[in-house]
């Protein structure tokens, strides 16, 4: 059976690793995003765009790759 995974919950969770191990600041620097926009996308509401996920990951050294079943 496939397990769904809401896609806030991986926004949200990406912005807690961001705030414990970078900062906004610096992820803000580094991606070119401001920190309004990245509060507000990986918040607990947030929705962000696939750029943005690939932006920050980038940042962390993590790569999003796509997987068959």
């Amino acid at each position: 059976m496939a397990t769904i995974i809401d896609a806030k919950y991986i926004a949200r969770a990406i912005g807690t690793v961001a705030r414990s191990t970078h900062g906004m600041t610096v992820i803000a620097r580094e991606t070119g995003l401001s920190r309004e926009s990245l509060y507000k996308s990986l918040g607990t509401d947030g929705n962000p765009e696939l750029a943005t996920v690939i932006k920050v990951l980038r940042v962390f050294g993590v790569h999003l790759v796509a997987k068959s079943a």
